[in-house]
Parts: structure tokens; sequence; C-alpha cells
């Protein structure tokens, strides 16, 4: 929606921008917070890569240990489940039920947009639908085991686009193993009602852009839209502007924020941290300036070969990291923007060591390698 400079509104620049953003990431300090309770502050955790959470969770805990989040995806304390933009995110059970019943407008949207529709034409989705949730009923399946089944009933119909139809309009989650550190599997889903039945949602639009506020920002309207692929937002800011606390970016563009949300000032040393692919906190905002600027994030995109995930120095998008694992011990190659100081090499070769040690702690040797980019 068109913002109009809120006269005589603070300016916050990009650096105090970072900062509040690490504040509220967990990534200025490492917090002594439980697991569960992260998941729930950071409004859920990015997860189409398995491991993903459990580094991210490494980068933002005192003493996290992986069995905590694991023991959490096996005893159904959280779960893994189509969310914001439509993508996997680990939430805990609770937030799993509430933001779906939020973002059911973005699947829905997003499926209209696929291919599917026009593929399952003459097929009454209504009754498809039902039919997938009774299937699911019965007992957790992948997809191509749901396509098997839904195909007997419409023979005539292609048979993944009956099951994606479920996938979409049905709330659903992943279950273990997959999920759970270090291991594998196909993804195998279960109706979410099922797996982590619970009282019916009551979680509005609203208190959403309350939660992503504590934990994206100060944000322009925009970010919300970014980070949720929710639309309609200006009745929900409007309802919402006596609650918060308004601000402008150096273009004069408004920012919303909670009042007492921290806001630290921009010299406030940012630790170097190493974050999983696809982490939230680059995944979450229209305006990436923050952490990263468009000429940087273009250099950091062109690295050739597999990427494991980011890596942040003085809290701005430094590089990009991958683990390579052979029988004669652990690597962590880190390709790097721009030349590092000698004090930045040291920082980030620390953090990947202590990276590497957390990622493979029983391999026979650890290197941590650093390069620019070409």
């Amino acid at each position: 929606m068109p913002t109009v400079p809120t006269v005589g509104a603070d300016v916050i620049g990009p650096r105090a921008l970072n900062r509040a953003l690490l504040a509220r990431q967990l990534l200025l300090e490492r917090r002594a917070m439980a697991a569960e309770a992260a998941l729930e502050h950071l409004v859920g955790l990015q997860a189409q890569a398995p491991d993903a959470p459990y580094v991210a969770l490494w980068s933002r805990l005192a003493g996290f240990r992986t069995d905590e989040l694991a023991g959490a995806v096996r005893d159904r304390r959280a779960v893994r489940a189509p969310l914001m933009r439509a993508t996997i995110h680990l939430a805990t059970a609770r937030d799993a039920r509430e933001l779906r019943h939020v973002v059911q407008p973005v699947l829905d949207r997003s499926f209209a947009g696929s291919p599917f529709p026009r593929q399952l034409e003459g097929v009454d989705l209504a009754e498809l639908t039902a039919a997938g949730r009774a299937l699911l009923a019965e007992a957790p399946r992948t997809r191509v085991e749901l396509s098997r089944r839904l195909s007997e009933r419409w023979p005539d119909n292609d048979a993944a686009p009956l099951a994606y139809a479920i996938t979409y309009r049905v709330p659903l989650v992943q279950v273990p193993p997959r999920g759970v550190w270090r291991q594998g599997g196909l993804p195998t889903w279960a109706a979410m009602d099922d797996w982590v039945p619970g009282p019916p949602p009551s979680t509005s639009a609203a208190e959403v852009v309350l939660r992503y506020l504590g934990a994206f920002g100060p944000a322009l309207a925009a970010d919300v839209a970014a980070w949720s692929r929710l639309t309609g937002f200006r009745e929900v800011v409007e309802r919402l502007r006596p609650q918060l606390r308004t601000f402008r970016d150096e273009n004069g563009r408004e920012l919303l924020d909670l009042p007492d949300a921290p806001r630290p000032g921009p010299d406030t040393p940012a630790p170097t941290r190493f974050l999983p692919e696809y982490d939230n906190l680059l995944l979450s905002h229209a305006d990436r300036s923050r952490f990263a600027s468009p000429d940087r994030r273009a250099a950091l995109g062109a690295t050739p070969g597999p990427i494991h995930g980011s890596v942040l120095d003085d809290g701005f998008a430094a590089g990009v990291w991958r683990l390579e694992r052979d029988r004669n011990g652990a690597t962590l190659h880190v390709t790097h923007a721009e030349r590092l100081t000698k004090r930045a090499r040291d920082r980030v070769h620390a953090e990947g060591l202590r990276l590497l040690r957390f990622l493979a702690g029983d391999a026979a040797s650890h290197d941590v390698r650093l390069a620019a980019a070409t």
C-alpha cells in the first residue's frame, strides 16, 4: 500500500534497522531460551531443508542441543507445515494451527494460480478434498501414495494434481522422521487436525502483524506482505495504528513498530553469525537493504556450487558457506563477497570452526577455508 511520510516521526537509518532486526532475531547474543519458546518468538523457522532449523537455533540460543528440538518434533510439540508464503516452516503445534488459519488465503491463491485447477477441470474439488481428508485420517501418506489412492476414484485424471490439490486445500503437516536431526525419509503428510488436535483457531491477521513486528520490525507494510504473502493490509494497519509507533526510513517511508520493542543503537556490536539456507531473516522483508546491498546480494547469489547458508559479519551479509565431508574430515568453505580485514577473517574463521564442530563433531579433522567470490 502507498505510504505517506509521518510528520515529525523519527528517522531510522540502515544500521539502526539492522541492529533492531538482529536483536529481535536473537542474533546480537545467544539467548538462554528453550527451543519451543524461540520458535514462537520467531513466528516459526523456514524449513524446506529439514536440518536448517537446527542451525538457525544453534546460531541464536546458548547451549542449544539438537535433541531438544528433535524431541519436540517427535512428540508433536513442533511440526513442519506449509505456512507463510506457502512454504514449509517449523513451528510449535499451537502456532501451526493458528498461523495456517490466517494464511490459508495464501495457499488458496497459490493453488488457483498453479496449473492444477486446469488439470482438474470437471472434478468436484469439495468431493476431492473430502476424499483426500478421509485417506489421511486412515494414516499419514506420501504424495505419491495419496495420488495413487485418489486416482482409483478419478482414473481419468492425472494422479499428481489430485494429491497437490489436497496439500493446498487441507491443513497438513509433514510427520517424523522428516524434520528430526540427521534423519531423512520422504515427505509424509498427515492432516494437522489429526496430528496435533486442538481448539478452533482464533488468531486474527492483526495479531499476526503484531507478532511479525516483534520478530522482524520496524517494518514497512510491504515487508509484512512479503513475509506472509497476505494481501489487504491497509485496513489491518489502520486498526492497529493506535497501538503502534511509527518511524521513517531514509527514503521517507513509514515504518511500523511496537512501542517497546528493542531498537539498539547503530553502533551496537554485532557478532559474526552463520545462518542456514532460507533463514527467515533473509526472506521476510520487501526491502532487504537492512542486511545486504543489492550488489552484495547479487555477488553472493552468483557463487557457484551448493550453498548451505549465509554469513553475517558486523550484522550484514558477508558471505555464503557450504559443508564438505569425506573420510579424512570435514571442511567448511566460506565464500565472501568483498575483501575481509584480518580481524574480520579471524571472526569468520572462529565462528565457522564452532559451526563445523556442531555440524560434524564426529569428523576426524576440521578445517575452515575462506575464499573471495570471483
